[in-house]
C-alpha cells in the first residue's frame, strides 16, 4: 500500500489509523459502494465535499456517504447567501485530489472545515486517504481536532 500524504500527516501528529483498501470500480465511485466495499456501515463512512461560498470562499464538507449536503442550510449557518460545490474539474487544481479520493486531511490550502453532527455516534469514522481504494479509520475526536472542525447540521432532512 503506497503512503499517502494524509496518513503521512496523521503519523506526524501522533493519530494512530488504520487504513482499508478496498477495490477501484471506475463506474461506482459512490460512497455507498464503498462502505459497502469495506464492510462498514454508510453512517460511518465519510465523504468529503469542497464548496465555494459568495463571502466565506472555499468550504470544506464531511458528511456519511448516503446523505446530501443542504446547501441552505450550510449557507445559513457560515452567514453566506450562497454556496455551491465546487466543480468535478476544478477539484484537482484547488485541493490536490481527484474526486473519489478527495481527504479533508492534507489538501493544498487549510481551508475551514465542517463535519456533520453525526460523527458523535461513532468512536471512529472514515475518511478518504487521498487516494482513490482507501479509506482511513480514525478516531473521531482526533480527527475534529486535527481539523480544527467544526461539527454541524449539513445534511439535507
Amino acid at each position: 500500500m503506497k503512503i499517502t500524504n494524509a496518513m503521512r500527516m496523521l503519523t506526524q501528529a501522533g493519530i494512530e489509523y488504520k487504513a482499508m483498501e478496498y477495490e477501484v470500480e471506475e463506474d461506482h465511485l459512490a460512497g455507498v459502494h464503498v462502505a459497502n466495499q469495506i464492510g462498514m456501515p454508510v453512517e460511518q463512512v465519510f465523504k468529503t465535499l469542497v464548496a465555494h461560498g459568495e463571502k466565506k470562499g472555499y468550504l470544506v464538507f464531511c458528511i456519511p456517504v448516503a446523505e446530501e449536503l443542504d446547501l441552505k442550510k450550510v449557507a445559513n449557518l457560515i452567514g453566506d447567501k450562497k454556496i455551491e460545490l465546487v466543480p468535478v474539474k476544478d477539484l484537482l487544481g484547488l485541493t490536490g485530489y481527484i474526486r473519489g479520493g478527495c481527504s479533508p486531511i492534507g489538501m493544498k490550502k487549510k481551508f475551514p472545515t465542517y463535519v456533520d453532527e453525526t460523527a458523535i455516534l461513532f468512536d471512529e469514522i472514515t475518511v478518504s486517504a487521498g487516494v482513490r481504494g482507501c479509506q482511513l479509520l480514525i478516531p473521531r475526536e482526533e480527527l475534529i481536532e486535527f481539523l480544527q472542525a467544526n461539527l454541524s447540521d449539513l445534511t439535507v432532512e
